[in-house]
């Protein structure tokens, strides 16, 4: 095969992406609530807080729905509500010091 062959390939790979990120660009830019990306016009109503494994098949997730969090267990056969409908938490924890906290020995 000769140069013109080879250009020829790079062009239409060149050609192609570009089509590709030519189409996701509308899509996202017309449509955003179909796109994960973007939030919708009253923001986000639900959200992951926190995951926590507790075995190979099972984690403990925190999920938020507006102004309040419900308790999941997921794996298995079906997902198990642990804590429904609980309001959110309304003190955060103080942020840790590094070099400040020294492991007790036992001694």
């Amino acid at each position: 095969m000769d140069s013109s062959h080879y250009l020829r390939f790079v062009l239409s790979l060149v050609a192609v992406l570009t089509l590709i990120f030519a189409v996701l660009w509308v899509v996202r830019s017309r449509l955003p609530g179909m796109m994960a990306g973007r939030a919708g016009a009253g923001g986000r109503r639900l959200a992951v807080v926190e995951t926590l494994t507790l075995d190979v098949k099972h984690r403990l997730v925190l999920v938020r729905r507006d102004d309040r969090e419900h308790l999941l267990v997921l794996g298995g056969g079906q997902p198990v509500v642990v804590e429904a409908d609980c309001p959110r938490a309304a003190f955060t924890l103080p942020p840790a010091k590094a070099g400040t906290a020294k492991p007790e020995t036992g001694e």
